[in-house]
């Protein structure tokens, strides 16, 4: 079998043509710097949501990708806009009125509404730092803050300011009439009042380093661009970061080409060469609609991560990045039973395990796959249970499987978990059962009695060619129709599992009841 190396460099998956990407742009050497760096960015206005966690984990599986390449070193810089000037106060703070008094001023320089941490910046870094650390991920964290304070940003904003005029005509054909009267990309920070202001500029300075500008006031005031007493317009000072601390990737959304597009083109006015970058599409809702932050459509990395494990999140992230994908809650029961599939192929896939998405998903290295169980059979054995108990479904699965424990199989544990409150959520509220045709009737019948024929210890396939057999008896000629009504009648839903696999887990004369329960209308009546 050839080795790793050998397999990555001809593997289809996405984030390996990727890495191939900053192997070449490399070619082969270490950079002055000492690494390839891989960035992400986030706006700490708001607190870190799944497209976060999305675009951290795709750009850690090209990382990973990369070091299977290539032996240069490799960071993972996470960069926090916390010196951004704060322009409207989010609705989901505390104290709204005390931080609309600080409009205008760096997120670092706001007191925090939280009152745990020295500024509103800080606050949301530390929550930024504490769901990507909750995830693992391996990263740098970088506070735009510190780096124009510490002066590690001062080269790259003088080399900007030498090429000002350059710079700003990239950016003017972008802008609205009115913005591009007064538009410049130094914002300098009031030494009066701290805020960062939006003035024009009526002169600079290569040499000395300085900008002048017309105060809200009338007064004109020189200040230097170093030093953090001036930021940036965010375009320009996306495409300087890139220069300054010399990334070789960024991904971005869809939203961002032309961002994306103009970022490059001042990168190399600056003299850099912008990163290899990647167009991931954006997410939409129920009805197809973006997801938006404001409005709340949409779901929570939280609220998935309520339903399904956070194997299932990391699929839904790898899978067709550069399709727009409807991110609900519909799609979470689905996403782990392909992410459990995946894990049971990968042990023989041999050649083809890099492109198995288990493997990007745990570096390398997945676990073992555990019990065959999926998580929509446990959706369906908590249904016909009606429990919130876990043990009431440990029960079944031990006498089941009965190798299987909570201890030695944490990830089924933690699906029955995950399986239990989904249903309590999301399929208890919706499940309505329908009384038999006389034909279904008569085909249910004749199944409980075939099933009572059967051995006690008869397995999911003798079960299911029952099935069939019942079906195909009594002239459905549609099979679909047989099980869509078993569904139905049964367990009060429209879709549901392998009817086979189902009963063996269930037991068979527990699925037998099952049967005559709705044959006498029980479970319309609930009883």
């Amino acid at each position: 079998m050839a080795n790793e190396r050998e397999l990555a460099e001809g593997t289809r998956a996405w984030p390996f043509e990727e890495a191939r990407r900053v192997v070449k742009r490399l070619g082969g050497k270490t950079p002055e710097k000492g690494y390839a760096l891989f960035e992400t960015g986030y706006g700490p206005s708001g607190l870190p949501h799944i497209g976060t966690f999305g675009e951290v984990a795709r750009t850690t599986m090209v990382r990973q990708a990369f070091q299977r390449l290539s032996d240069v070193p490799t960071k993972l810089f996470c960069f926090s806009d916390d010196m951004d000037g704060l322009r409207k106060v989010p609705d989901n703070i505390p104290n709204k009125e005390m931080v609309a008094e600080h409009l205008g001023k760096p997120l670092t320089q706001i007191p925090d509404p939280f009152g745990t941490h020295e500024s509103f910046g800080h606050h949301n870094n530390a929550r930024l730092r504490g769901f990507l650390d909750a995830f693992g991920f391996d990263y740098e964290f970088q506070s735009s803050t510190e780096l124009y304070k510490a002066g590690r940003f001062d080269a790259a904003l003088l080399q900007v300011l030498r090429h000002y005029e350059a710079v700003t005509n990239v950016v003017l054909p972008t802008l609205g009439p009115e913005r591009r009267e007064t538009y410049s990309p130094f914002l300098p920070v009031c030494p009066k009042t701290g805020r960062v202001l939006q003035v024009p500029v009526v002169a600079w300075d290569a040499e000395a380093g300085t900008i002048v500008y017309r105060d809200e006031d009338g007064s004109k005031v020189e200040v230097p661009v170093t030093g953090g007493q001036c930021k940036l317009q965010w375009k320009a000072d996306w495409a300087m970061r890139w220069y300054a601390l010399e990334v070789d990737y960024e991904m971005s959304g869809k939203d961002l080409i032309d961002s994306v597009k103009l970022g490059g083109q001042i990168c190399r006015i600056l003299g850099g060469r912008p990163p290899e970058g990647f167009t991931y599409e954006l997410f939409l809702d129920e009805e197809a609609k973006k997801i938006s932050k404001s409005k709340g459509n949409g779901l929570s990395a939280e609220e998935w991560l309520t339903y399904g494990p956070q194997e299932s999140l990391s699929l839904f992230m790898f899978q067709k990045p550069r399709a727009a994908k409807r991110l609900y809650f519909d799609v979470i029961p689905r996403a782990v039973d392909d992410y459990l599939a995946h894990l049971q192929a990968y042990d023989g896939q041999n050649e083809k395990r890099l492109e198995n998405p288990v493997w990007h998903i745990h570096d390398g290295s997945p676990p073992l796959p555990g019990t065959k169980l999926g998580f929509s059979m446990l959706l369906n054995l908590a249904s016909v249970c009606n429990t919130e108990d876990p043990a009431v479904l440990w029960g079944f699965i031990s006498r089941y499987a009965p190798e299987a424990t909570p201890e030695g199989d944490p990830l089924l544990d933690r699906l029955v978990g995950h399986a239990l409150r989904y249903y309590q959520d999301f399929v208890k509220p919706a499940k309505r059962y329908r009384a038999p045709t006389e034909p279904e009737r008569r085909a249910m019948a004749d199944l409980a009695e075939r099933l009572r024929k059967l051995p006690a210890e008869a397995d999911g396939e003798a079960i299911q060619n029952e099935v069939y057999a019942v079906g195909k008896e009594h002239g459905f000629e549609n099979l679909r129709d047989w099980f869509k009504a078993l569904y139905e009648i049964v367990l009060g839903q429209d879709q549901g599992p392998r009817m086979g696999s189902f009963m063996a887990l269930y037991g068979l004369e527990e699925s037998i009841a099952l049967i005559d329960q709705a044959l006498e209308g029980q479970s319309l009546t609930g009883s």
